[in-house]
């Protein structure tokens, strides 16, 4: 979860978008990719972390079945992420920080833990939670 922060922590630095990081990881624990948001530098909605390192890494690995996958994310996904992470059959994510407003993985809907899914995973929360949060409330304090 720390590289996933300290990406997150580098987006303010360079784009000025909402710090979101996040890494996917094989079955040995090693990064094969990683996202950032990257609406505001490429002017595309879909581009928030998570759908950035899920096309890496199907770049990466030359298939879109990510089934020996960990997602790694500092900010609970948004239902159109949780939904690209049930697409690219990814069976494990570990979040951050909940997002009460717009959060799909159990703090508005649960799209992944859905009895009426396809594809069961195993969903980690609250990992670090209170660092993930901070960085997006530093984030958010210098808009204000």
């Amino acid at each position: 979860m720390q590289i996933a922060i300290d990406l997150a922590i580098s987006t303010t630095k360079t784009s000025g978008d909402v710090p979101v990081g996040a890494i996917i990881l094989n079955s040995n624990g090693e990064k094969i990719s990683q996202g950032v948001n990257q609406r505001e530098e490429s002017g595309d909605p879909t581009t928030h972390a998570e759908i950035v390192a899920i096309r890496a890494a199907a770049e990466k690995l030359g298939t879109w079945r990510l089934e020996d996958c960990t997602l790694v994310v500092t900010l609970e996904p948004c239902a159109m992420c949780a939904g690209a992470i049930a697409q690219a059959r990814i069976p494990h994510l570990v979040f951050g920080a909940w997002d009460k407003k717009a959060g799909a993985v159990g703090s508005v809907w649960d799209i992944l833990r859905d009895p009426r899914a396809i594809h069961k995973m195993q969903v980690t929360s609250g990992v670090m939670a209170d660092e993930c949060a901070r960085v997006l409330q530093d984030f958010f304090e210098t808009r204000r």
